[in-house]
């Protein structure tokens, strides 16, 4: 019995550095990055020699880092919210003859470049934040719709019956039986989502929405691989990041749930 738990646990400590160690000192790495000037300084003359400039002077690194999450953060909130609602509301029968033209505009709007939403949004709404928000808000509504539709679609028609046959309303189905057994779809939908935003939030900084791509911008028009190293390792962090904290909470959910 003693042996047992002695190799289990031997067998459990990589995975326990994997999960929590390695994380940790990583994400720890990264503050010091961003938050350190002199710190970060020193790791980019290492990387880059020679350059005239390491340091992007007009705004901080941290400042640039939490637009960028605002702009991420806003955009895919907005797009969780309209993606399962219209999710849900296509799987209805009230809803069933919009969902081809729903999955149709959707499957459109994401053709479209997210530099050319901004085009058109800017005559309307002007520069700044607004229009990021409402390309990226375009850009990344499909994996949420579509990961709503597949996984309420897929749910066993006879956990409905059961639903139905103890009395629930169709609120309550929706709510209590639903939702939960296509959470799992779902979430991987808004998961995706969300690491895209990431990378496509960059674009905003053309039409002076801030975040990360302002040092990408602004490196590129210098020549300056130290700027364009430093919004585009702090972009991969992020992305990193919260795709590792979605999955946690999914799997500490589903954990929970004994699924």
């Amino acid at each position: 019995m003693s042996v047992s738990s002695s190799v289990s646990r031997d067998l459990s400590a990589p995975a326990v550095l994997r999960s929590a160690v390695l994380p940790t000192a990583f994400a720890a790495a990264f503050v010091v990055f961003v938050w350190n000037e002199a710190a970060r300084e020193m790791l980019l003359q290492l990387l880059f020699p020679g350059r005239f400039s390491y340091i992007y002077e007009r705004v901080s690194l941290a400042r640039l880092f939490g637009q960028h999450v605002a702009l991420v953060a806003i955009s895919s909130t907005l797009a969780a919210v309209v993606g399962i609602t219209l999710g849900v509301f296509v799987t209805r029968p009230i809803g069933r003859d919009f969902h081809p033209i729903v999955q149709d505009v959707s499957s459109v709007a994401q053709t479209f470049p997210p530099v050319a939403v901004l085009a058109l949004a800017v005559p309307a709404i002007g520069f700044g934040f607004a229009p990021s928000i409402v390309a990226l808000f375009v850009y990344s509504i499909l994996p949420i719709l579509n990961n709503t539709i597949s996984g309420l679609d897929s749910v066993d028609p006879a956990a409905v019956e059961a639903s139905r046959g103890v009395g629930m309303k169709r609120c309550q189905i929706l709510l209590l039986t639903e939702l939960p057994l296509a959470a799992r779809v779902i979430a991987a939908g808004v998961r995706t989502s969300v690491v895209i935003n990431v990378g496509t939030a960059t674009v905003g900084a053309v039409v002076g929405a801030g975040g990360l791509g302002t040092i990408i911008v602004s490196g590129l028009v210098r020549d300056n691989s130290a700027y364009v190293f430093s919004g585009a390792i702090s972009a991969a962090f992020l992305a990193f990041s919260l795709d590792f904290v979605i999955g946690r909470v999914q799997s500490r959910f589903y954990d929970a749930r004994g699924g």
